[in-house]
């Protein structure tokens, strides 16, 4: 019987989901300042699109390991827990950036150090908060569409708000003293999980505590091989998921300096595709959800990523290139709500963290090496034909969910939410 289930109707809360969502919201928020403000303070300082790729290459590389190291360590400690501790440690770490810019200097190798410390500490506290959604969810008799719904609403709510705070603050008060709000949002996050999430909820959720981390580990890979969808999100997403990076750290980064005296479009570009996501989100979670399935999904994902890229192709008009990003953040909406809806259906509760954790370094996989090869590319051949290539492979990659009986559990999603 489900936690929920065997609560009484009295019993049940909306306090700790709605906790769980305004945490989010306020860490999303930091990273999205962070992800803002450490591309343009190298751009700023070195003038180089390839060591802003260096720098794209350290932020990733964390996601990586944290996600494939990190959910067996939550399955063990339990998703409470460890969603305090990484926040907390996470917003220590990002301190350190301003701190040392501000006294002793701030060298690069300290620079990409100190990012890449943050980001292995930070995956883990996000894999916890994801997994924790379908009990707190059940336990408010919120159905499990919806809340992924909401909770992919807030993520994209998150983009937005911190994304265009970035772009303020970076005009205002400079690139790495923008990171001071991020250092906060990192501390008053672990405040609401500590407060609103009952510890109950939360427990270690290890069938063999005896087992070994390494089994742990390798039974979640062995799980997500054995997911035929999962399989194909994992090797889809890991290649978009690159195209993506190298836009967010170096493509993005060169076009919005080329474009604003201190690249604070940048932010504004980040917070309309967020803005646009956020009525996405929202519009899956209220009746999408009685759409979801293989045509949706091919849909959200073509126009959310291609469009971008030949909008910067094209130097449309700074007001129509915001306009093309909030419309593909519209597309964009959709998307994660019908994944994480598919694999709450596939995995077994007490396995959540870790398979969720092996996807996540599933589909990061690549993401360095997009940062890296984007500045490179640059380097090399230009911004023009970079994006072109970016543009075209993306639009390639969307049309393989038309293809294949595995990508049929995308339709889990339909109906879930009633």
């Amino acid at each position: 019987m489900s936690t929920a289930t065997a609560l009484p109707r009295t019993s049940r809360s909306l306090t700790p989901l709605v906790g769980l969502l305004a945490a989010e919201l306020i860490s999303k928020a930091g990273n999205a300042i962070t992800m803002v403000a450490v591309p343009l303070y190298v751009l700023g300082t070195t003038g180089s699109a390839l060591a802003t790729g260096v720098a794209g290459v350290f932020a990733t590389v964390p996601v990586v390991v944290g996600g494939a190291l990190g959910g067996a360590v939550i399955d063990r400690f339990g998703y409470r827990s460890s969603s305090i501790v990484a926040d907390v440690a996470s917003g220590l770490t990002v301190l350190l950036i301003p701190v040392f810019a501000l006294t002793s200097g701030l060298p690069f190798w300290l620079l990409l150090l100190l990012v890449f410390l943050s980001g292995l500490l930070d995956t883990p506290g996000d894999t916890a908060k994801t997994v924790l959604l379908p009990e707190l969810a059940e336990r408010s008799a919120a159905p499990i569409a919806r809340a992924a719904g909401a909770q992919s609403a807030v993520q994209r709510s998150a983009s937005m708000i911190g994304a265009s705070t970035a772009g303020i603050l970076v005009a205002l008060a400079g690139a790495t003293n923008s990171l001071l709000v991020n250092a906060a949002t990192f501390v008053v996050s672990a405040l609401l999980v500590a407060v609103c999430v009952p510890r109950t909820v939360a427990r270690p959720l290890r069938e063999d505590a005896e087992a070994s981390y390494l089994r742990d580990l390798a039974d979640g890979i062995r799980f997500l091989a054995k997911q035929p969808l999962l399989r194909g999100v994992v090797v889809m997403v890991m290649v978009t998921n690159a195209i993506d990076i190298a836009g967010i750290t170096v493509i993005k980064p060169v076009f919005a300096t080329g474009h604003s005296e201190t690249g604070s479009l940048l932010g504004f570009m980040i917070g309309c595709f967020g803005a646009g996501a956020l009525v996405g989100s929202a519009a899956f979670a209220v009746w999408g959800h009685r759409l979801a399935g293989r045509a949706l999904f091919t849909w959200s994902f073509f126009f959310a990523g291609v469009p971008p890229y030949g909008a910067m192709l094209l130097d449309l008009p700074i007001p129509v290139l915001l306009g093309v990003f909030m419309a593909s953040g519209l597309a964009a909406g959709a998307i994660n709500p019908m994944l994480s809806t598919a694999m709450y259906a596939l995995t077994p509760l007490p396995m959540r963290a870790r398979v969720f954790g092996a996807m996540t370094a599933g589909v990061a996989a690549a993401m360095p090496l997009g940062s890296f090869l984007a500045g490179l590319a640059i380097a090399w051949i230009g911004f023009g034909p970079t994006v072109l290539f970016c543009a075209v492979l993306y639009g390639a990659l969307t049309l393989l969910p038309l293809f294949g009986s595995r990508w049929k559990g995308l339709d889990a999603a339909r109906g879930a939410g009633v």
